[in-house]
């Protein structure tokens, strides 16, 4: 963590999600509460500097009720480098989604079931019931209440979500619902992405150079124990992953009520799988979903400690397309990731 800044990072500032028609992408994202913020351009010349992207850009910012993160980034390029991830597996290295909290999973679920009968490109699991917390707890069915969450994935050619729906507990800094949007959808409350280190090194730079909470650590996942696992990620017999979270420096690791949102989640199969990967397939110039975006405080501190860091790569501070200071950088895992001063 940095001396003297113990909230100079907080929780994942934007998802950026690559689309080739601002408008259509508005209209949907709309449905699951945001709204338009700002707006940007960037030149060519301008874009390859921050992003490595040799294309004219036009970024959306939209923001969902007043909260300062989980906010989505439309990036239009001029030419994009390449589709995205589109329907692809959600076990593969470079993979990224982000996940919402919802009040009604069904609806979801019928809209979705509708756009597949309209022969739409649509991938989705049913909304499996999954207790989260305290697994080793018995209840009496029908007796005792029900705790836990409805949980289903959602892959279109630009999106990549999941959805989830609460039943029995509240966590009240983790996702606010939009009572009035169609979906009753909160903004993003966590993020994710897939890795293969069973020496887990890459993860403390998220922890050391980032000042990040690690909150969860070696949650693991089995074919065996999980339907929705099984399901969201693929998984075979005797296959497993194993979950680290990394939260908001305000949020706590031993206390759910004080749980904030913004979470990056890190899934990280063992290195003895055989993994695709598709990096260069969600990264600025990509379409779909394609950067995360920290928000910090101290902008030049932060570039000469990831300067300083095992990192591959790195940009210089410069405006964004919001006029705002900036840099990019590759992680030690390999995912790209950018920083805003805030």
């Amino acid at each position: 963590m940095i001396q003297g800044q113990t909230t100079a990072i907080e929780g994942i500032y934007e998802v950026c999600i690559g689309v080739p028609d601002a408008i259509f992408a508005i209209q949907y994202w709309e449905q699951f509460g945001y709204r338009i913020g700002q707006m940007g351009e960037l030149s060519p010349g301008a874009a390859y500097q921050l992003y490595g992207v040799n294309s004219a850009l036009r970024s959306i910012r939209l923001y969902h009720q007043n909260a300062d993160h989980g906010l989505i980034r439309l990036m239009v390029w001029q030419n994009p480098t390449n589709p995205g991830l589109g329907l692809a597996s959600m076990k593969i290295k470079g993979n990224r989604w982000a996940t919402s909290l919802t009040a009604d999973v069904l609806t979801i679920l019928n809209h979705a079931e509708e756009a597949k009968a309209a022969g739409r490109a649509i991938r989705y699991t049913p909304p499996y019931w999954e207790v989260i917390y305290q697994k080793e707890r018995k209840s009496r069915p029908f007796i005792d209440p029900a705790v836990g969450v409805r949980e289903m994935l959602l892959l279109q050619p630009l999106t990549r979500q999941v959805l989830f729906q609460r039943f029995g507990y509240n966590v009240p800094n983790y996702g606010t619902i939009h009572p009035a949007c169609a979906f009753q959808t909160s903004q993003f409350t966590h993020m994710g992405m897939i890795i293969q280190d069973d020496s887990k090194e890459s993860l403390k730079f998220y922890e050391d150079v980032l000042g990040l909470l690690r909150v969860r650590d070696d949650v693991e996942t089995s074919y065996e124990s999980s339907l929705a696992g099984r399901d969201l990620f693929d998984l075979q017999p005797g296959e497993k992953f194993i979950v680290t979270a990394f939260d908001d420096p305000r949020s706590s690791k031993s206390d759910l009520m004080a749980a904030r949102s913004g979470r990056l989640y890190v899934i990280r199969f063992p290195n003895a799988m055989n993994l695709q990967s598709r990096f260069e397939a969600a990264q600025p110039g990509s379409l779909g979903m394609s950067l995360y975006t920290y928000r910090v405080r101290g902008i030049e501190t932060y570039c000469d400690r990831i300067k300083a860091s095992p990192v591959p790569k790195f940009t210089s501070i410069v405006e964004n397309e919001f006029r705002e200071k900036s840099f990019s950088f590759v992680a030690p895992d390999g995912y790209f990731w950018n920083l805003v001063e805030g």
